[in-house]
């Protein structure tokens, strides 16, 4: 990263649109903000997911931050977190002049509705509500955003073999449930494309020094790397337990 822009203050966990060094702007994640690298695992892990699935997710990259970034910024706040940061971080490509997503300007159809319920009932994501849609339009086009949120029971890993197997119930409250009607034709396509090699693959992209520390409750970062693996599998293996529960919270709201 070679510029610090501004701070995108909406974000709880004030991420900032910086340049970097391909003269590209980025939304840059910041490892030092609230959660920690957990989030940025979690960014980096469902962004993946959900591009190998064929949704639309802005470029994700790594990005390092050195002592002399940001140095010029008067904002204090700012600055403590850019010291806390030092190091590998995470970045997404900026997407330039997008619009949030607004259901009542926008109807999606039911079979991509659907895919993104699936996708976040797999992975637990607690954020795409009417209030914060994490989605975007960009040139026409339907882009999903901002995943740090998901898989939240990694911050301490407490009984995650049988949370793993349970519906989802913050489902009820996603923003596009009314609309996903199409959830068990979607599970049986969804469930061939992400294999277990796939899954591996995307894993493999976390960097090891993200999975190791005070912070991991695993001796290794290979250990911690195969706990979201059997998580993963063990989530698609119960996949007709969230499909159900979120249809049951669909008919609900009927």
């Amino acid at each position: 990263m070679t510029r610090y822009i501004t701070p995108l203050r909406e974000g709880g966990s004030l991420p900032a649109i910086v340049e970097a060094d391909d003269e590209f702007m980025y939304v840059l994640k910041f490892r030092g903000a609230g959660q920690g690298i957990k989030v940025l695992i979690a960014e980096l892990i469902v962004g993946e997911i959900a591009r190998a699935l064929g949704f639309r997710v802005p470029e994700i990259v790594f990005a390092t931050l050195d002592k002399a970034f940001g140095r010029t910024e008067p904002d204090e706040e700012i600055q403590d977190l850019l010291r806390a940061s030092e190091g590998l971080n995470l970045a997404l490509h900026y997407l330039s002049g997008a619009i949030t997503f607004d259901p009542v300007v926008t109807t999606l159809d039911a079979t991509l509705a659907s895919q993104i319920v699936w996708l976040d009932s797999l992975v637990m994501n607690v954020d795409r509500t009417a209030r914060n849609t994490n989605m975007l339009m960009w040139k026409k086009e339907l882009w999903l955003i901002d995943h740090g949120a998901a898989l939240y029971f990694h911050h301490s890993w407490n009984n995650w073999e049988e949370q793993a197997k349970r519906p989802f119930p913050q489902i009820k409250d996603h923003v596009l449930l009314p609309l996903a009607t199409e959830l068990e034709a979607v599970n049986a396509e969804f469930n061939t494309i992400l294999s277990p090699g796939r899954i591996k693959a995307i894993l493999s992209a976390i960097p090891d020094s993200w999975l190791t520390g005070v912070e991991s409750p695993f001796e290794t970062a290979e250990e911690h790397r195969q706990a979201y693996a059997r998580l993963l599998e063990t989530r698609l293996a119960h996949s007709e337990t969230f499909v159900k529960g979120a249809d049951h919270a669909r008919k609900a709201l009927i």
